[in-house]
Parts: C-alpha cells; structure tokens; sequence
C-alpha cells in the first residue's frame, strides 16, 4: 500500500513497517505502514488524536513501539538507535526556542549538543541562517521573533547536523496563512535544494498540492496512501478526507 517508493533500489528516508502501539488498552496505531522515498516530501494527514505524534514519538525514541520496525535511512530505529537519531531533524508542535537567547545563541547551544562547536559550529549556523533567510536576525533574542520567523529558526535548529530526514509535528500551527505559506515554501525548498527528506503531520487541508504525497492516519489507522490529487478525486481534498474517515455529515 505504497504507491510512492522513489527510484531504483535507493534507500528511503523512513521505512514504517506494520507498527502498533497500545497505551494500556487504547490502541493508539494499528500495524501502520508507509514509506518516505529520499529526498521526498510527505503529508500525515489526521485530525487530533489521529496517531501523529504517538507515530513520532516512536520514530524519535521517546516511546518504544510494541511491534514493527522503524528504519531512518535504512537504521533500524530499535536496533541501531544512535545512526538512526543522528539521521533526523524534528521540529514539534511546541515552541522549544529559550526565549532570552539570542537566535545564534539558541544554535551555538543545539549545535554543541551534536558535538559541532568552535569555528564548524560558527560556519553551519551561518549557512542555516541562510538557508531560512534568517540571517539578519542572527543577534535578536529568540522572543522577539515573529512566529514565522520562531518557526523557520527551529528549522534552521533542526539542520544544523545535516539530517536526511526533517519530521515537522504540526509545524505551522498558530501561524497566520502568510507565515504557513512561508514555513511551507521553506520546507518545499529544503527538499528541491538541498536534498533533506520530509515528513509533516498536518490537520490543515490547505496546505497540501495535488501532487504531494500523503498518508491518511485516522484513529490508529492508515487509510489511504497515495497523491493528495487522487485522494481528492473531483471534490475538495477536506470532503474527500471526510468521505474517507466516515465523518461526513
């Protein structure tokens, strides 16, 4: 149930293979399965309590799943843990900035917890500066951002050790339409230019063209993996959504 699995023999950014999690006797997510091809971006399209962040929270080790694998550009996420983390880039829902901190302080302290630091930290934080368009804002305190800007810092954050793979929770949630519209060119960006493979949860339709890839998480459940075009079909992608889940009033 993958119609999108990149060229050749190439080995994908993430491979999610028959994963369940259970919290006591709720079935969080039920024998998920999907891939994200390299260099490819992907949607995890679900309304709260769908399963996104418990499927994250898998992928980034702060929970163990209770079966199925998890493989970060081929690292088995159980097995072989530190390749794997090392591999990933997660922006979450929530602010994770220090407020008091000035933008390039908040880097040079994320930097130095991946072991980068003198002038290798000094060089990658201005080239992720850069690459969000950032740069001009390198000595402003964190607080004094706009929450575009807070966003496309913790992006630059989360590139500062060279993933191959940007997993972004809810990342342009609170943002207003022109700052999720930038949020979102950035990340299109990212993967056309420089390579780096995506995931994003998302809830908002709007976000995503015809042709993105997108999984359907709903209640534990993939539902459909496919293009957003497809999915939709002849009617806006939201009633296709609705159709599918059996929420449709």
């Amino acid at each position: 149930m993958n119609p999108i699995t990149g060229a050749g023999t190439e080995v994908p950014a993430l491979t999610i293979e028959g994963v369940s999690h259970r919290f006591g006797r709720v079935e969080a997510l039920a024998d998920v399965g999907f891939t994200v091809p390299k260099g490819a971006f992907c949607a995890l399209l679900g309304v709260n309590g769908a399963g996104k962040t418990t499927l994250f929270s898998l992928i980034t080790r702060l929970y163990d799943s209770t079966s199925g694998r998890i493989a970060v550009a081929g690292f088995d996420a159980r097995r072989q843990p530190g390749q794997a983390l090392a591999r990933l880039g997660v922006v979450f829902q929530s602010r994770a900035l220090d407020g008091d901190l000035t933008l390039r302080q908040n880097l040079s302290y994320h930097a130095s917890l991946h072991g980068i630091g003198g002038r290798a930290a000094r060089l990658r934080i201005g080239e992720v500066l850069a690459l969000v368009n950032l740069t001009d804002k390198a000595d402003e305190r964190a607080n004094r951002l706009s929450g575009g800007q807070q966003r496309r810092a913790e992006i630059a954050r989360a590139l500062l050790h060279r993933p191959q793979l940007l997993l972004l929770d809810e990342a342009t949630a609170g943002l207003d339409v022109r700052a999720r519209a930038e949020v979102l060119m950035l990340i299109r960006s990212l993967i056309a230019e420089e390579g780096v493979s995506a995931l994003l949860a998302t809830h908002i339709f709007e976000e995503l063209s015809p042709a993105d890839h997108v999984v359907v998480l709903h209640r534990g459940h993939v539902l459909a993996d496919t293009t957003a075009g497809a999915l939709a079909g002849d009617m806006p992608l939201a009633d296709a959504f609705l159709r599918l889940t059996g929420e449709a009033a």
